[in-house]
């Protein structure tokens, strides 16, 4: 996504935890001769005196986020953007929330050894909590030498649960999407993407 708007001439500055993530998109900023600020960091804790047009987040990430967490990034989100700013991201609907299912599962070298490089079996609960939208996948990873446990959680929204998180943190809500690629909005999509623009009145 930075390597395209960098091309359309923005000034972009990319952010990602990942430092493998990173070091990639810094190689292929340098082969095509892009100035992008690339910056390996939480999200969370990024600081900037620079305001920005527009701030993007994707792959649901912003699902992974507590409600204190998402408060935190909306209010960062806030202070970064210029008068009448926009933030551009996508979560997981409610379809996606009420086609899982809550499961007990195992796997040797679970999710082709995405969890180590080392052999170990992993095992998956799948928790749903139907009053917060929230579920729980538990990963229980065992190698020979250790054993870990991974709690990944997940936010889902409807519609109108999105906006109102967000008018709540000084954004108005402008535009709906099945996707951030700008699909049309539907109410059988898996996820939801919101537009929301920084309100004129904060």
């Amino acid at each position: 996504y930075t390597t395209p708007l960098a091309e359309n001439n923005a000034d972009v500055t990319g952010i990602d935890f990942s430092a493998g993530s990173i070091q990639y998109a810094r190689k292929i900023a340098e082969q095509k001769g892009l100035d992008i600020n690339y910056y390996q960091q939480n999200y969370l804790e990024f600081e900037t005196k620079k305001q920005f047009d527009l701030i993007t987040m994707i792959f649901c990430d912003f699902c992974a986020l507590s409600p204190l967490q998402r408060k935190k990034l909306l209010s960062k989100f806030h202070t970064f953007l210029k008068p009448g700013g926009s933030v551009l991201l996508d979560v997981h609907s409610l379809n996606t929330f009420n086609s899982r299912a809550e499961v007990a599962t195992y796997e040797r070298n679970q999710l082709d050894n995405f969890w180590s490089p080392e052999k170990y079996y992993g095992f998956l609960n799948i928790f749903k909590y139907d009053k917060e939208k929230v579920t729980l996948d538990k990963y229980t990873i065992i190698e020979e030498a250790r054993a870990r446990i991974i709690y990944n959680w997940l936010q889902y929204f409807s519609q109108d649960s999105l906006r109102e998180e967000f008018e709540e943190n000084g954004f108005e809500a402008e535009e709906f999407y099945s996707d951030v690629a700008g699909s049309s909005f539907s109410t059988e999509s898996p996820d939801i993407a919101i537009v929301a623009k920084k309100a004129k009145n904060t």
